[in-house]
C-alpha cells in the first residue's frame, strides 16, 4: 500500500501533543499507541478498537485528527518511525547482509509462516469452505493488491477440477459482482489484513446478497470476519511497512493448495475427468 504525499510524518510526537486534548475513547487509543507502538504495527483496527475499548469508528477519528486517511496509513507512518529503513525490503534483515544470510534468513522466515499457519489452521473450517463451494453454482474469488495474483493462481486451479470460476481483481467490479451474487454463490476473498475497504465491502455486498462468503485472512479479530462464514487463517508476521506481502502469500497459496485438494477428493471422478480433459486441452498449446 503506498503512502499518499500527504501522509503526517512525527506520529508519536503529535499523539503526545494532542493527547492533552483527547478524552474517552480517543485518549484510551492515543495510550495504546503511545505505550505499545511496536505492538500496534502489527494489529488489525479490530485489534486496536477492542483493547482500547473503543470503536473502529473512534480509531478512525483520532487517524484523521493526526493527518492520516485511516489506521493503515498510521500504521504505516508510524512503522517508518520504528523500523529501520532496511526492514522495508524483509523485517529480519539488516544491512550489509551477505547473499548466504538473506537467502537463510527469508528462507527461515518463510518456513516459519507455513508452520505457525499449520497450527491456526482449522481443518474443519476447511472442510466447511468445501461443502459451501461444493453446494454452489458458481465460485467468484476477490482480491486486491497482493492478494490478486492469489485469487487468479485459485481461479485457474479451480477451472482446472472443473469448477465454474470467476475471478474480479478491480474494486468496482468486486462490488457490482456482489451485489448480483445470490444463495447458490460462493464467494472466497483473500486478504491478509482483512481490513481492506475494498474487500471488506465487497465480502459484505455478498453476505447481504445471500452469498455464502469464505474468507483467507490472517490470525487475530479483523472487520471482514464479521461478514464471513467461515475463515480460514494464516500466521504470518507481516506489517504494512513491508514493500509488498512475501511471507503472507506463500501462507495462502499453500491454503489455496490444500482447499483445492481437498476440492478435487470430494467429487474425485468429476475432477480427476476434468483434469484430464484440460491437460489435454492445453497440452495444443505445447510444441
Amino acid at each position: 500500500m503506498a503512502v499518499s504525499a500527504a501522509a503526517p510524518g512525527g506520529v508519536l510526537a503529535k499523539l503526545r501533543g494532542l493527547r492533552d486534548s483527547l478524552g474517552g475513547a480517543g485518549l484510551r487509543i492515543a495510550d495504546m499507541i503511545l505505550r505499545k507502538p511496536s505492538d500496534v504495527i502489527h494489529m488489525t483496527i479490530t485489534e486496536v478498537a477492542e483493547r482500547s475499548k473503543a470503536s473502529e469508528g473512534s480509531v478512525i477519528g483520532l487517524c484523521k485528527q493526526l493527518g492520516a486517511s485511516g489506521f493503515q496509513q498510521l500504521k504505516i507512518v508510524l512503522a517508518q518511525e520504528l523500523v529501520q529503513p532496511v526492514q522495508f525490503i524483509h523485517e529480519d534483515l539488516e544491512e550489509g547482509d551477505s547473499s548466504a544470510t538473506v537467502i537463510g534468513k527469508i528462507f527461515s522466515s518463510n518456513i516459519q509462516t507455513l508452520r505457525d499457519t499449520l497450527t491456526v489452521l482449522d481443518s474443519d473450517a476447511l472442510e466447511k469452505a468445501v461443502d459451501i463451494i461444493r453446494n454452489a453454482d458458481r465460485v467468484e474469488l476477490y482480491g486486491v493488491g497482493s492478494a490478486a495474483p492469489i485469487v487468479e493462481d485459485a481461479h485457474y486451479r479451480m477451472l482446472r477440477i472443473g469448477l465454474d470460476a470467476r475471478v474480479v481483481v478491480d474494486s468496482h467490479v468486486q462490488a457490482i459482482c456482489a451485489s448480483l451474487t445470490g444463495p447458490k454463490v460462493a464467494v472466497l476473498t483473500v486478504s491478509h489484513s482483512g481490513s481492506s475497504h475494498e474487500t471488506v465491502m465487497a465480502t459484505k455486498l455478498a453476505k447481504n446478497a445471500g452469498a455464502r462468503t469464505i474468507c483467507i485472512t490472517n490470525f487475530g479479530k479483523s472487520p471482514i470476519q464479521a461478514f464471513s462464514d467461515v475463515v480460514l487463517f494464516t500466521m504470518a508476521r507481516e506489517t504494512y511497512f513491508r514493500t509488498e506481502a512475501m511471507t503472507s502469500r506463500i501462507a495462502q497459496l499453500a491454503i489455496i493448495d490444500a482447499l483445492i485438494a481437498c476440492l478435487a477428493l470430494s467429487d474425485y471422478d468429476n475432477a480427476i475427468e476434468a483434469l484430464k480433459h484440460t491437460f489435454d486441452t492445453l497440452s495444443l498449446k505445447r510444441y
